[in-house]
């Protein structure tokens, strides 16, 4: 992970042995404390792991794909960070460990200049079922914090994944493997694009366990992607609702069997890729910026100086002779 990845891991470690949250997730877990993960840094998988070929591959870059505890990066094509929820036997389900893991993960994608685009998904037979409903792996810091407190700081630790998805500077791509549910269906809205394996399902899940609908900035979310009636239909029944449906509503791009679903979200980052790197995060960041503009000449002066920004980069004089010499182009993100 390097120097900077680690001193963020210590920096969230920090605050979670002060509040007791370490010894309460390893309770939960039911692990040594000396075994787990956030006792020391984020494990890279190096050459004393390569005896297992899935515990270690060195990219082209020379980087090398990582395991924490309960979230993997990888780098599975040039210039993509693969972030995968890896905790299969609870479909991923949101504990402490695993915010805090997918934090480290997010920080760390954004600082890396070579990635371009960002794939989130999950291992087994879900993409993440929401929050952990058997535990969430704070009650020391309950018990530190109290009731009122304690469940607030929590409440926006969970929410903050879902901003930290949705500011990331590059582009991110759900691949959406199997259910997604409450807080997991809130990281695939905070997604710029959603792809699914045909097996997905999806629900808002938090009013049928007794919360309110609105949870995580889906009440945001939603709405601008699907619109406000589909909507409210959605969080006031909690219904599940399957990834045909899903499509047809607009909340996915694409549908692809399971076997096909990383695959696919490789080609699209590659198309991705086809594009400036500073045009791509300024789009980004336009795309989304516009839902929150009031009125449609605001946009139009907003664009206008995203036009003049671009027009005065290397990239963009390389995208026009690569196209009028119709060759690939050869960006420099400068």
């Amino acid at each position: 992970m390097g120097v900077t990845s680690a001193h963020k891991l210590v920096r969230w470690r920090e605050p979670l042995e002060q509040h007791g949250l370490r010894s309460a997730v390893v309770a939960h877990l039911g692990v040594s404390a000396r075994a787990h993960p956030l006792r020391a840094r984020p494990r890279r998988l190096d050459e004393s792991t390569r005896s297992n070929p899935a515990e270690f591959r060195r990219t082209a870059a020379g980087r090398q794909d990582y395991r924490m505890g309960l979230v993997d990066v990888s780098t599975p094509a040039e210039g993509v960070r693969m972030i995968r929820l890896n905790r299969p036997d609870q479909l991923n389900a949101l504990n402490a460990e695993m915010s805090m893991e997918l934090r480290v993960a997010l920080d760390e994608v954004e600082a890396d200049e070579d990635c371009r685009v960002v794939v989130l998904t999950g291992a087994g037979r879900g993409f993440c079922a929401g929050l952990d409903l058997n535990g969430y792996g704070d009650d020391a810091r309950l018990a530190r914090q109290g009731d009122a407190r304690g469940t607030f700081v929590r409440q926006r630790e969970i929410a903050g994944l879902a901003q930290r998805l949705h500011h990331l500077r590059q582009p991110v791509i759900a691949a959406v493997n199997g259910a997604a549910a409450g807080g997991g269906l809130a990281l695939v809205l905070a997604s710029d694009i959603r792809i699914a394996a045909d097996r997905a399902v999806f629900a808002v899940s938090f009013i049928r366990a007794g919360y309110s609908a609105c949870d995580i900035g889906t009440s945001w979310l939603l709405p601008r992607i699907v619109g406000a009636g589909r909507a409210h239909e959605l969080m006031l029944t909690g219904r599940r609702f399957d990834a045909a449906e899903a499509l047809r509503i607009g909340l996915l791009t694409d549908i692809v069997d399971e076997s096909e679903i990383i695959s696919a979200a490789l080609a699209k980052a590659a198309e991705i890729q086809l594009n400036a790197p500073f045009s791509v995060e300024l789009t980004k960041q336009g795309m989304w910026i516009s839902l929150e503009t009031p009125g449609f000449d605001a946009s139009v002066e907003f664009e206008n100086r995203q036009q003049i920004i671009t027009a005065m980069t290397a990239d963009q004089r390389e995208a026009a002779e690569a196209f009028l010499a119709k060759r690939p182009p050869r960006f420099g993100n400068r």
